[in-house]
């Protein structure tokens, strides 16, 4: 068993380091994707705090890991469209592949579809790695198709910039997650329940996931919200841990995992230009 988890660890954890070790070490997960990871100094106490043996983060970089154990590769791209890198990690000894994303914010129609372009960008990456079992996890910073979002909840700077943007937006970019053949590790295991990862004091949003491609689907032994005492106090996301059974082969046939099946809006999106590598280990 495989234990990932994602968290977002608003504004580099400064301050909050052992609140955020403490949640992590009470879920002993095998790694952990960061977001907001963007003070290097931060992550390692982090690390050391939780008894992690490996790290890795950039100033300035949004994606970061801990990892249990000694990864085999890291590699952070960022297509040009993207705010953030997007990071791939090998764990070794692990027959998974990770992908770390953290999309673009602010709940506006205009900002929905950058964060399509985003996603299609590290769908196309992903796409060489598309028969073999991987994850895509992260903040997504949007809705799943037919979850509701209360805007009086948001702050009023925000509630202006959803009307402003037609008082309506069009929660695109999970359907093309699913439409490109994985399924919401989450809502897989919890049909009705809320899972709600923000903000940790009055949470009323869920934004982060841990995707699968289907084939593997039973692979995903448990994919629960983290609700630790000091989680609140440690960041304003909860965050969401994923069990994951390695041993077993895939079984049957699937769509192809990594390719999403709408035509991508930009033309220069659609012929894979703009990734540059930020980092490789």
């Amino acid at each position: 068993m495989f234990r990932l988890m994602t968290y977002n660890i608003r504004h580099g954890g400064r301050g909050r380091e052992a609140a955020i070790a403490a949640v992590i070490s009470a879920c002993a997960p095998d790694l952990v994707l960061l977001q907001e990871a963007t003070d290097p100094r931060s992550v390692e106490r982090i690390a050391q705090g939780a008894g992690m043996a490996d790290w890795r983060a950039y100033a300035g970089q949004s994606l970061g890991f801990i990892s249990r154990r000694p990864v085999d590769f890291a590699e952070w791209t960022r297509p040009r469209v993207s705010r953030h890198a997007f990071i791939e990690v090998v764990p070794a000894g692990a027959a998974v592949r990770v992908f770390g994303v953290h999309l673009a914010a602010v709940h506006a129609a205009w900002t929905e579809r950058r964060r399509v372009f985003e996603l299609r960008a590290l769908l196309r990456s992903v796409a060489r790695h598309q028969h073999g079992f991987h994850v895509l996890s992260g903040d997504f910073n949007t809705l799943a198709p037919g979850e509701h979002l209360d805007v009086r909840s948001l702050p009023l700077r925000l509630r202006s910039l959803v009307w402003m943007s037609g008082g309506r937006i069009r929660w695109r970019t999970v359907q093309t997650v699913l439409d490109a053949g994985y399924v919401d590790g989450f809502r897989m295991k919890h049909a009705d329940a809320a899972g709600l990862t923000l903000p940790t004091p009055n949470p009323h949003i869920r934004i982060d996931y841990v995707f699968v491609p289907a084939q593997f689907s039973r692979r995903v032994a448990a994919c629960d919200v983290v609700a630790h005492p000091q989680a609140a106090a440690a960041s304003d996301h909860y965050p969401v841990v994923a069990d994951l059974m390695l041993e077993k082969e895939d079984e049957g046939p699937s769509a192809r995992a990594g390719e999403p099946r709408e035509d991508v809006d930009d033309p220069a999106q659609a012929r894979g230009v703009g990734h540059d590598a930020v980092e490789r280990r």
